[in-house]
C-alpha cells in the first residue's frame, strides 16, 4: 500500500469523525465528572489504562492515573501531546489496521438505533512501543459512555491491558462484541467467514447484486442475468451504497466484506 492510500485512508476516517454534527450547549460535561470516580476505582482494581476520548473535542479529556505505568511513559508527555503521542508509537502496520477499523465501525454505528450503541465494544490487540522502544501487545478495548441528546457518539472509553500474547511478529486483531447478546462481528477479512446479523444487513437481493459488482459484472449484465429491469439494478445499487454510507460501490464491497456480508 502506498503513502497516498494510507493518507486517504486516514483522511476518510478524520472525514466520518467530523461528519457528526454536534450542539455545544446540549453537551453536559457534568455527566464525565461523574463517571471519574468509578473510571479511577475501575483502573485501579484492573490496573489498566483507562482513557475517555471526546468525539465532540477531538482530544481526550481523561486520563487514569496510572496509564503510563504499562508502557512507562510520563503521563504529563501523554497529556500534552493526546493521542498523538499514543499514535506515533503504535506499529505501523497496526496503525493502518486500526484506522481502517475504525472508519468500518463509525459507518457501523452510524446506522444503529440510538439505543443499540450503547450495546458494543470494539477489542483490538496490536503492537505499541513501550519506554524501552520494544514493541509489546495491548489489548484495547473501546466502549461508548455517553451519546449526546441527539445520539452522536460523544465521550468514547478505552481500557488497556498488557496482552498475554506476546508473539510480536503477529499483526493486529480485532472484533466487535455485542456484551448483551454475546454476538461478535469480526473485523478481519480472514475471520470473517460466517454472515452477521446486524442492523445494516442487506437483503438477499442486494448481497446477491453486490456479490456481482465484487465479481466484476456491470449493472446490464446483472440486469440480464438475473432478468430483472435494469433500473431495478441499479435502485438496489443505491440502497446498499446508503445502507453501508459507501461513497461507491467498491468501498461498498470492501465495507460489507469485513462485516461478512460476502
Amino acid at each position: 500500500m502506498t503513502e497516498n492510500d494510507s493518507l486517504q485512508i486516514y483522511t476518510t476516517y478524520l472525514q466520518l469523525l467530523f461528519q457528526q454534527e454536534f450542539d455545544a450547549e446540549l453537551l453536559d460535561y457534568s455527566l464525565l465528572e461523574k463517571h471519574k470516580p468509578l473510571l479511577h476505582q475501575l483502573a485501579s482494581l484492573g490496573n489498566s489504562g483507562i482513557s475517555v476520548f471526546d468525539l465532540y473535542k477531538k482530544e481526550h479529556v481523561f486520563y487514569s492515573p496510572n496509564f503510563c505505568n504499562l508502557l512507562g511513559y510520563d503521563l504529563k508527555q501523554i497529556e500534552e501531546l493526546g493521542h498523538e503521542f499514543i499514535d506515533s508509537k503504535i506499529h505501523p502496520d497496526d496503525f493502518l489496521e486500526l484506522t481502517k477499523n475504525g472508519i468500518s465501525l463509525l459507518k457501523l454505528f452510524f446506522h444503529f438505533p440510538m439505543e443499540e450503541k450503547l450495546n458494543y465494544k470494539l477489542i483490538n490487540e496490536f503492537r505499541i512501543l513501550n519506554a524501552e522502544n520494544k514493541y509489546i501487545r495491548v489489548i484495547e478495548q473501546h466502549q461508548l459512555l455517553e451519546l449526546d441528546a441527539k445520539g452522536n457518539i460523544w465521550l468514547s472509553m478505552s481500557i488497556i491491558d498488557i496482552s498475554p500474547n506476546q508473539e510480536i511478529h503477529e499483526r493486529l486483531k480485532a472484533q466487535v462484541l455485542n456484551f448483551k447478546t454475546g454476538k461478535i462481528i469480526p473485523f478481519q477479512e480472514e475471520a470473517a467467514k460466517e454472515k452477521v446479523d446486524v442492523s445494516v444487513a442487506l437483503t438477499k437481493r442486494e448481497i446477491q447484486i453486490l456479490q456481482m459488482v465484487k465479481d466484476g459484472f456491470l449493472s446490464k449484465e446483472i440486469s440480464e442475468q438475473l432478468s430483472i429491469s435494469l433500473h431495478t439494478v441499479n435502485t438496489h445499487r443505491q440502497r446498499v451504497l446508503e445502507k453501508l454510507c459507501a461513497n461507491n460501490s467498491m468501498e461498498a464491497v470492501v465495507f460489507a466484506s469485513k462485516l461478512g456480508l460476502l
